[in-house]
């Protein structure tokens, strides 16, 4: 794989108004979730317009075919009109558009892509290979449905371009020191069944020299060790500055210690010197799904209170 852009290719800021197309590269969704998605991302007064094929169901589980879904995608780019894309749902599917993408195209129309979960494989690709930011971020009809569903202060901070903070109102905490207080590196990661999953493949993620941020839901302790152990193995954490855990959402084994996928990470994790913190909502979370953009400088700071600090913006203004 080509080695990315130097510098991010970042795209222009989101105004309130801005039109959002919406793709569903992976899965099909619930018609009422995408409806309550839209009427919420109106009622901040932006203007979601599905795309052609969003609405799809099927083949199978998919919100259609993979050439209609990656037709969907290049289209979202393209349109002059659109300013921001977000994805109706995750699930599963979204790898089947990695090896059709069109990155020239892409990379003339730089726009935020919202996703999580099953995009982390085509968002970390963008981030890669052209050095599009990745928007972590809430999505119509997984997050923007529900009443308390979007973290507003860090949305709305990614798409003007404003640096901002996240702490324990955000679910953060620190489950280890290391050998510094406060680390600094280039934010990235994603859903770690996905980063997994990419192992060995063209898609690889490049996570040298990162401050990585993990996260899943519906995994057991022992996969999470698993998928650890086969991260590590790849030498992914090898010049990893620190790792930040997300709420890890339904990760608890029923009738085992509370703590014990905190331990588990700590002993698949052991000797890792960078600082390991945990909680962070992003992505599969109870509430509140924060917006984090990858590819930008962040600090992880565990001097006193544990703080993420995204240093730079993923947007122009």
């Amino acid at each position: 794989m080509a080695a990315r852009k130097s510098n991010l290719l970042r795209p222009p800021a989101v105004p309130p108004n801005a039109r959002f197309s919406i793709i569903a590269p992976a899965s099909l969704a619930q018609p009422d979730r995408i409806d309550g998605g839209l009427d919420n991302l109106r009622a901040l007064g932006f203007d979601p317009v599905p795309a052609r094929y969003a609405l799809e169901r099927g083949p199978l589980y998919f919100a259609g075919t993979p050439e209609q879904r990656t037709s969907d995608l290049h289209s979202a780019f393209a349109d002059p009109a659109t300013v921001a894309v977000m994805c109706l749902r995750g699930g599963y599917g979204s790898n089947y558009l990695l090896e059709n993408l069109n990155f020239e195209l892409i990379a003339s129309h730089p726009k935020p892509l919202f996703g999580y979960s099953d995009l982390t494989g085509i968002q970390l690709h963008l981030l890669d290979k052209l050095g599009l930011p990745v928007f972590h971020g809430p999505m119509v009809a997984a997050d923007f449905y529900l009443t308390e569903g979007i973290h507003l202060e860090s949305f709305r901070a990614a798409l003007a371009g404003d640096t901002f903070a996240l702490g324990a109102a955000e679910g953060l905490r620190l489950l280890k020191p290391g050998k510094k207080s406060s680390v600094q590196g280039t934010l990235y990661g994603g859903c770690l069944s996905i980063i997994a999953s990419l192992l060995g493949t063209p898609w690889e993620p490049q996570t040298e020299g990162k401050l990585l941020f993990l996260e899943d839901t519906g995994v057991k302790p022992y996969q999470v060790d698993r998928m650890i152990w086969q991260l590590r193995s790849a030498k992914k954490f090898d010049g990893v500055r620190g790792i930040i855990f997300g709420e890890m959402l339904d990760c608890a084994s029923p009738g085992m210690p509370p703590g014990l996928l905190e331990n588990a990470i700590l002993s698949a994790l052991d000797g890792f010197d960078g600082p390991i913190a945990f909680g962070l909502r992003s992505g599969h979370v109870s509430r509140e799904n924060v917006t984090l953009t990858f590819g930008v400088r962040a600090e992880l700071n565990a001097a006193t209170t544990t703080r993420l600090h995204i240093l730079e913006p993923a947007v122009t203004r």
